[in-house]
């Protein structure tokens, strides 16, 4: 690799910027900048250059990382010339813009994970025809979604997808814009072709999307659309005609023509880490209301003067959304909770520790 690899005309349709030149500049590494493709077991990840992919390993170094602070798919970081076996190193973790985190599940032994980093737009993918709890599309985990994206500095833009399977998708777009305020929503159908230009409108050269949503959405299928060949895999159809999911990596690929795209597995579980600003964004209506009680503490239950309830009583505000809002509210609030019982456990081990240190020094003073 060459020291001008960062001015090659690929890496700014992959996202490269000023903002990216200077952090590479303040990080004064002798290397490389380059684009996290795909992040592999074994600190194997798959990046592009200025000139061509490359496959190199992780520095040793992220292992004492927290899980937060590793490269992953849409990062940027800087290749070193150093080689671990027979492969360049990623020495430097360059700045995120944004970052989509998650609460890691419970077995993945870390607090948070991310998705997805450097991510512009995030297309929240659910389809038509998926099976409901009565509320069209499953309206509360797309509020869910909605706060994730919020939060982390990208923009949501909600697709409805295999628009084919149902008689009239109208209604339920409609519902669910309604639901969603601030949102962009946009009816798909991989198959037909329906609104798959209006999605690829979204993602210019230069700028990065990913597809967020459950598995058997149809996101790699719309990636596909969206590539103009069959880049990613797609399942194949259930005798209930709902395709199976199949990508098991986080992926990122180029649009001919247009930016970037990041394809995810389907999410079993999505469970927000630290989302305070994404609820407010998803729920602006809510937090407008709540900051209109007569109490600043007001627990919207049972205190005079609560603007949420009067909201409630009138039919201003839906039960639903309202359920869905306190829901993730009590969610953060249970994860603050945790997360300070935790430093006031990790603060009594440690006075342990200096209270032990000074015993053994009283006592080898004493003999």
């Amino acid at each position: 690799m060459t020291s001008s690899a960062h001015d090659a005309p690929a890496l700014r349709t992959l996202g490269w910027d000023e903002r990216l030149e200077a952090a590479f500049a303040d990080a004064g590494d002798a290397g490389s900048p380059a684009r996290v493709v795909r992040v592999d077991r074994g600190g194997h990840v798959n990046l592009v250059t200025g000139e061509g992919p490359l496959r190199a390993r992780l520095s040793p170094e992220f292992r004492r990382a927290a899980p937060v602070e590793v490269p992953t798919v849409g990062d940027w970081v800087v290749v070193g010339s150093e080689r671990l076996d027979g492969l360049p190193v990623v020495t430097t973790l360059l700045p995120r813009r944004s970052a989509i985190v998650r609460r890691a599940p419970e077995d993945r032994g870390a607090d948070a994970q991310v998705l997805a980093a450097n991510v512009d737009v995030a297309f929240v993918v659910a389809a038509l025809d998926a099976d409901d709890d009565g509320r069209g599309v499953l309206q509360r985990r797309l509020d869910r979604y909605v706060a994730l994206v919020w939060e982390s500095g990208a923009t949501p833009v909600i697709v409805l997808s295999k628009a084919d399977r149902v008689a009239d998708p109208t209604p339920t777009a409609e519902a669910v814009a309604a639901a969603t305020p601030g949102v962009e929503v946009l009816v798909t159908s991989a198959r037909t072709g329906l609104g798959v230009d209006a999605v690829a409108a979204h993602v210019p050269d230069g700028v990065t999307a990913v597809l967020l949503g459950m598995s058997g959405a149809g996101k790699s299928t719309l990636a596909n659309r969206l590539l103009g060949r069959e880049v990613l895999a797609t399942g194949e159809v259930r005798r209930d005609d709902r395709g199976r999911h199949t990508t098991t990596a986080r992926e990122l690929v180029v649009i001919p023509g247009g930016g970037v795209l990041i394809d995810t597995p389907g999410l079993r579980e999505l469970a927000l880490w630290e989302a305070e600003r994404g609820l407010a964004d998803a729920f602006p209506d809510i937090e407008e209301l709540a900051a209109s009680c007569r109490f600043g503490d007001c627990s919207h239950s049972h205190e005079p003067g609560c603007a949420v309830r009067e909201a409630l009583e009138s039919g201003g505000l839906d039960p639903e959304r309202w359920d869905s809002y306190a829901t993730l509210r009590a969610e953060q609030q249970a994860l603050a909770r945790r997360q300070d019982a935790r430093l006031r456990a990790a603060e009594q081990r440690r006075w342990k520790a200096v209270n032990r240190s000074l015993r053994a020094l009283r006592d080898e003073r004493g003999r």
